[in-house]
Parts: structure tokens; sequence; C-alpha cells
């Protein structure tokens, strides 16, 4: 992911544990919203309404006292990993 966002939001996030704790953000927003189950009458994809994604990921990462990831690295961040997901498919 880092490799994908600009350099300056790539040097905001070298704790790879940071960059692993977003990715189970999305996946509880995802497991949160239904679109880990698998329907195989509807076999067409659900489409992640990201505004509402990166709120959830921010909301999330404001109560963990633990998480140092910089608020304006989440929307690239989110970016990358889901272009990401998207090359998986």
């Amino acid at each position: 992911m880092q490799d994908h966002v600009p350099a300056e939001i790539a040097t905001m996030c070298t704790d790879e544990d940071e960059l692993t704790n977003l990715i189970d953000l999305v996946y509880d927003y995802y497991e949160a919203n239904g679109l880990l189950e698998i329907d195989m009458d509807d076999l067409e994809e659900d489409d992640v309404d990201f505004e509402d994604l990166m709120a959830y990921v921010r909301r999330m990462l404001r109560k963990d006292k633990g998480a140092t990831l910089a608020p304006e690295a989440v929307e690239p961040l989110l970016r990358a990993y889901l272009d990401y997901e998207a090359t998986l498919e």
C-alpha cells in the first residue's frame, strides 16, 4: 500500500501494525455490512460505499487509543487497498 500512495503519506505510515490494523478495520466494516456473505443466487458484486467505509475507519481509529495513523493518511491508504483488492477479482 505504501508504494501506491504519495511519498508524504507513505512516510506517515511506516508502522506495519498500523497498516494491518487499517486492513482489519476494512474487514470489520465488510462483516458489519454483510459484504462477506456469499449469495449464490446473487453473484453481482456489492459495491462498497467508500465514504461510509472511510468514516467508519476514521471513527474506529479515533476510538483506538493506541492508533498512530495520521487522519490524512486514511483516504489514500484506503484507496490503495481497495485498488489492490480489485486486482484480486
